[in-house]
């Protein structure tokens, strides 16, 4: 099943990787400006670790569950094939593993972004771009990495069909690890919201009562 047409995927994948390592450490190479930006910067961080911390001890619990539902249809009733529990596990593993670096690096530049606007807006935008590059690049990466040794292990183990039923199973397969991404994509989007609303909230406690800052101010 396989021909030289596959090699473009696991070459795209690397070069997806390597470029969000390459953004990654320019950016880390910036400065983060004054005493007080690093300070407040890192409370970010230290926020922002929390919560992912938090969160994926649920999304855990919530995996386990359902793959122990996927399990028992594959090994208990025989419904599902063999390989579902582990493809959607995977699934999940790497979505979350492209959310981890993609909150490193977002939580790691905002300081430094907003250093770079200090001397250059033009310096500022292509730091900020080339963060943001770092998120999409990486789910990109793993996402091609998954899927081409989610491949290779079904196209070695699943013996040969005739009418291309071998293809479809394998591709049948290969949806399932989607559904695992998308359900820890739907965690992160649903708890991210939930997360940065009440720290805007928070921020305008802060502002209005400690600080004593009117309603549309500047400030």
């Amino acid at each position: 099943m396989l021909n030289s047409v596959f090699v473009i995927v696991p070459i795209a994948a690397v070069l997806a990787l390597s470029f969000a390592y390459y953004f990654y450490r320019q950016m880390m190479k910036s400065s983060e400006g004054t005493e007080k930006m690093q300070r407040i910067a890192q409370h970010v961080r230290t926020g922002a670790g929390a919560y992912l911390r938090q969160q994926y001890k649920v999304v855990i619990v919530v995996f386990l569950i359902i793959t122990a539902i996927f399990a028992y249809l594959a090994y208990g009733l025989g419904v599902q094939n063999q390989w579902v529990p582990f493809a959607f596990l995977t699934g999940g593993f790497f979505s979350g593993l492209a959310g981890f670096f993609g909150m490193k690096a977002a939580t790691s530049a905002s300081a430094r972004v907003a250093n770079a606007c200090r001397s250059s807006l033009n310096g500022g935008l292509k730091l900020a771009f080339r963060s943001g590059a770092v998120m999409g690049l990486v789910v990109v990466g793993l996402v091609l990495v998954d899927i081409s040794l989610w491949f290779l292990i079904l196209n070695h183990f699943i013996p040969d069909m005739d009418g291309g039923y071998k293809l479809m199973t394998v591709c049948a397969i290969m949806v399932t690890f989607g559904m695992g991404a998308s359900t820890q994509a739907l965690f992160a989007r649903v708890g991210g919201g939930i997360y940065t609303k009440a720290a805007d909230v928070g921020a305008d406690l802060v502002g209005k009562v400690e600080a004593n800052i009117p309603e549309d101010d500047p400030r």
